[in-house]
């Protein structure tokens, strides 16, 4: 069983991405890794280089900045460096790149990997998130957040990376997928307030028309994270490769429960899951069969 990794980023070190990591914590499971590294304003390119693995392939890409809806250029990326991967593998493994495995995990997914690798009607694997909000110390824990997604497909080019990216599709239809019984460290949210302004108010370029952002992106040179409305405490351990980007934060972030935005809708339905463990409505792009 040949296992290929695959992921894309443009902008990692403005933006500041933990690619690096993201990358080195697939990189045990994996026989090669795909980087579709897009034409950037900084050195990303000698930055992903600079991880020095062998098994690191990167492809030169152009984003096309004309695309303004849906993010659909973010799938794009996407379906261009899994394009590039090993006709030999039988699973690609995509990681975004402010995702991070934990290495506690990776036994468990290399195994459902081999469960699974014969099995065909199996088109993926569906991992659980752990979503980082404002510091490495707090968690998003509400409706906002998917709770799922599939980021490990069989090497079948009829799967395409799916809207914006977040998920995949098989012809248009939902993927038939098992649980790997791993999660996936979401970074996204954990950025030096200035850096993740200017992500803001960057990549909003890629869902939405300039009117749009001029009207609801905020012009200030900070990001506001007091934005969320509910988060919890993490009480867990960060996987290795995030240990030199933790020690060097350099911006404090200290919630206030009393400050918390949300509705009396929100808050019931909040309530509910927390109780009983079920998301009412929930939006899954995947079917579970396994």
């Amino acid at each position: 069983m040949k296992v290929s990794g695959f992921t894309f980023v443009r902008n990692a070190i403005k933006y500041d991405y933990p690619v690096v990591e993201s990358i080195r914590s697939i990189l045990p499971v994996c026989d090669e890794v795909i980087v579709a590294v897009g034409q950037s304003e900084d050195d990303t390119r000698n930055l992903v280089l600079s991880i020095g693995d062998p098994k690191i392939r990167i492809i030169d890409t152009v984003w096309d900045d004309s695309l303004r809806e849906g993010g659909n250029v973010l799938a794009i990326e996407t379906n261009k460096a899994f394009d590039a991967i090993s006709p030999e593998s039988t699973w690609a493994f995509y990681i975004q790149a402010d995702e991070v495995i934990h290495e506690k995990y990776l036994a468990e997914i290399r195994s459902s990997m081999e469960k699974w690798s014969a099995d065909t009607e199996v088109e993926g694997l569906v991992f659980n998130y752990t979503h980082f909000w404002g510091s490495y110390q707090y968690i998003g824990d509400s409706r906002r957040w998917y709770r799922r997604e599939v980021r490990i497909i069989r090497n079948d080019k009829q799967i395409r990376s799916w809207l914006d990216a977040q998920g995949f599709r098989k012809n248009g239809m939902k993927l038939m997928v098992a649980p790997a019984d791993a999660s996936i460290y979401h970074y996204g949210w954990v950025k030096p307030p200035a850096a993740q302004q200017a992500k803001q108010q960057t990549f909003h370029r890629y869902w939405h028309s300039d009117k749009w952002i001029e009207k609801s992106v905020s012009k200030g040179e900070t990001y506001d994270y007091s934005t969320m409305d509910f988060l919890s405490p993490f009480t867990g351990t960060h996987p290795k490769v995030m240990n030199n980007r933790i020690a060097s934060k350099n911006w404090v972030f200290s919630p206030d429960p009393s400050k918390s935005r949300h509705s009396v809708k929100t808050a019931f339905l909040h309530f509910i899951e927390e109780k009983t463990g079920w998301r009412v409505g929930e939006y899954r792009n995947y079917r579970i069969i396994r």
